[in-house]
């Protein structure tokens, strides 16, 4: 048993977005996926980051959902910006339930929980928010939304997963930072950063928090693993 982390998965089986128009480093990334994929087990945990399906609504995601639910353990789901088919819970739950898929659950306004630790996560802000008009009821949602998760946890120790880094070389979103902080998150793993915004990223430990990105072109497609 073992937990996972992957983000960015950008699928798009029920719809035509091929992702190796974006490069050589996106070729056969479905394969991959799935290849890597086949060394987890059954009774592992896997929180992808947000960006996992260019389906607009849930019926245009069905096809990547049930490739994620063929695939071996527990997913844990965090919206990201691309997720546009992302809804209510009780409907996303609902149509997981509807169409078989046992294996998929999602992480927004409450946490899960990994052996002693606990799995707390949302979507975040990131500086593209705000350059397209800060919108701070938005903003302000993503805020609550990671505290609602971190005060989840009780008093176990905390990962969070975050889709949008909570900062990266020349930006900070102190408010988000502060949350990890004030609730003693160890580490913090977040996507969104692709192909030359990689070497912007920071890794390792700022504050009291570890950092680490988890886009899947980043892992090369393999699923970083955080914990036994």
């Amino acid at each position: 048993m073992a937990l996972y982390a992957i983000g960015d998965l950008h699928l798009s089986l029920g719809t035509n977005k091929p992702m190796d128009v974006f490069g050589p480093g996106w070729a056969n990334h479905v394969q991959r996926l799935e290849e890597a994929f086949s060394s987890l087990g059954e009774e592992d945990v896997t929180v992808l980051c947000g960006d996992t399906s260019w389906g607009i609504d849930l019926s245009q995601s069905l096809e990547d959902f049930r490739f994620i639910d063929r695939l071996p353990g527990k997913k844990l789901l965090v919206k990201g910006n691309h997720d546009y088919w992302w809804t209510t819970a009780s409907k996303m739950r609902r149509f997981f339930q509807d169409n078989g898929l046992t294996t998929i659950d999602i992480l927004h306004n409450n946490c899960h929980f990994y052996g002693d630790w606990a799995v707390c996560g949302t979507r975040g802000w990131f500086y593209e928010e705000e350059q397209s008009g800060h919108n701070e009821k938005v903003f302000n949602r993503e805020v609550i939304r990671l505290e609602a998760s971190l005060k989840a946890a009780g008093d176990r120790p905390i990962l969070a997963f975050l889709h949008y880094p909570p900062l990266y070389t020349g930006y900070r979103c102190p408010e988000i930072i502060a949350k990890l902080e004030a609730y003693g998150v160890k580490d913090c793993f977040y996507g969104h950063l692709h192909g030359p915004t990689h070497r912007r990223a920071i890794e390792g430990t700022v504050g009291t928090v570890g950092y680490h990105l988890v886009s899947a072109d980043y892992l090369r497609f393999v699923p970083k693993k955080i914990l036994e």
